[in-house]
């Protein structure tokens, strides 16, 4: 009986543990974007300028919070980043951080806006392999000129 349930076991463990310490053969491409909150409003407006090289770094941690994946990113012209995750973290809590601004005069993080959450997993129902997070945002030192005009336009909209 216990040389059923060993082979039973070595049949099904086995090709798990495999597969499972395998680089995925399609990784997920996380995307996201980085702005400059130039109003300080907290969100993006009209007025919002995106960043390009700005880094960003994808962490995986387990529950007692250990990181047990890391990866960084650089936005393009368009202030978008794009990195390719090779391995499925359904087990754990992934974020994707603001590392730094090369922007002088917009390298504050929002305290609101300096991370975003993302599901790095396949069994999840999900059949694309592109993994979006929120755009996350640095605050200008100096608000713009015109920024009292347009959160009071923006107020005015929702009335």
């Amino acid at each position: 009986m216990a040389r059923i349930i060993f082979m039973l076991a070595l049949c099904v463990l086995l090709p798990a543990l495999i597969i499972a310490g395998r680089p995925m053969s399609r990784p997920f491409r996380l995307q996201g974007k980085v702005y400059c909150d130039t109003c300080r409003a907290g969100f993006e407006t009209s007025a919002t300028t995106y960043i390009q090289r700005a880094k960003v770094r994808v962490e995986c941690k387990d529950k007692e919070q250990k990181v047990l994946y890391s990866m960084e990113g650089t936005t393009d012209s368009t202030g978008t980043y794009h990195i390719l995750v090779n391995e499925d973290h359904g087990d754990e809590t992934c974020d994707v951080i603001l590392v730094s601004s090369p922007m002088g005069d917009c390298m504050t993080a929002d305290p609101g806006r300096d991370r975003a959450r993302v599901v790095l997993t396949s069994y999840n129902g999900i059949a694309s392999d592109t993994r979006f997070a929120n755009a996350m945002g640095f605050m200008k030192d100096e608000i713009l000129s015109g920024c009292t005009t347009l959160l009071q336009s923006l107020m005015e909209e929702e009335d």
